[in-house]
């Protein structure tokens, strides 16, 4: 059996939980609304004790996988992935704090007949308040990433913030740099031919390393606004605030690390690491 023609045309969902509560119900709820198609659901837990993933593998299409420790999110999903079989030739990995619209997933399966080398998909994702959140971004370089570190929180409208989440109008089908992980259908051979998620990262910036090497193995992230989510966002971090930002700065250094390696370079790293440290320690106050 050939690469081309191994993977089947099944849809599975993962999803990672820690400490979801109810939002893991209300996003299970609504993906039966999402799309016409039979999905099987791996719930992906990182040792939560909330009792909400138990509650949904009482569901028939929900599989549980207890992972018993928290081992972050890239290798939960990966972990999560891994256990469907080759008739799933399509992966979503979404967010369980997610609540998709009617039909969006099948939104998204129709722009990937239209994207033969779409290895990555993802919707218009808005915010609880209904503003559309920019998912579908360029990747980050020194320039853009120091001008939006430096402005974005103060100076929002700055044109390097601007142009790092190409907030340009009206939002149309286009290729991106990077979608967000909240929500994502992959095709499988493209999440597998690059090892899905990287597991050096904890939390934050998993998307943006996978979008760029998606890319760089030749195939397209490709943003769809036709189809459309709601994200309530930060539930499962927003009692770990510090943690989780100090988590967010480590592998924003890391990403630039990997991609700016040799001697050159390790003035400004070190310069970044620093200017992140004290980012970190402004925000932390």
């Amino acid at each position: 059996m050939t690469e081309q023609n191994r993977y089947g045309d099944d849809v599975g969902v993962v999803t990672v939980t820690y400490f979801s509560g109810d939002t893991l119900e209300r996003m299970l709820d609504s993906l039966e609304k999402a799309t016409e198609r039979e999905v099987h659901v791996v719930v992906a837990d990182n040792d939560s004790t909330d009792g909400a993933p138990e509650k949904a593998s009482r569901r028939k299409n929900v599989q549980l996988l207890s992972i018993g420790e928290n081992v972050g999110y890239g290798t939960a999903a990966n972990r999560g992935v891994a256990e469907l079989d080759d008739r799933y030739g399509w992966v979503v990995v979404v967010n369980p704090d997610l609540e998709w619209e009617p039909g969006s997933l099948d939104a998204l399966l129709d722009a990937a007949k239209r994207w033969p080398r779409g290895g990555a998909f993802g919707p218009l994702i808005h915010d609880l308040d209904g503003t559309v959140y920019p998912s579908a971004r360029l990747l980050p370089s020194f320039g853009r990433g120091i001008g939006h570190a430096a402005f974005g929180k103060v100076w929002p409208g700055n044109p390097w913030t601007k142009q790092y989440r190409q907030e340009t109008g009206t939002p149309v089908e286009r290729t991106s740099g990077w979608l967000s992980g909240s929500c994502q259908l992959f095709r499988r051979e493209a999440f597998d031919s690059v090892g899905g998620f990287d597991t050096r990262y904890f939390m934050y910036f998993e998307d943006v390393d996978l979008g760029d090497r998606l890319a760089k193995a030749g195939w397209l992230n490709v943003y769809v606004p036709s189809s459309s989510v709601t994200h309530e966002g930060g539930h499962s971090t927003s009692q770990a605030s510090k943690k989780m930002l100090k988590a967010h700065h480590d592998s924003a250094y890391r990403y630039l690390a990997d991609r700016h390696q040799g001697l050159a370079w390790k003035p400004v790293l070190a310069a970044a690491k620093l200017g992140l440290a004290l980012r970190l320690k402004l925000e932390t106050r």
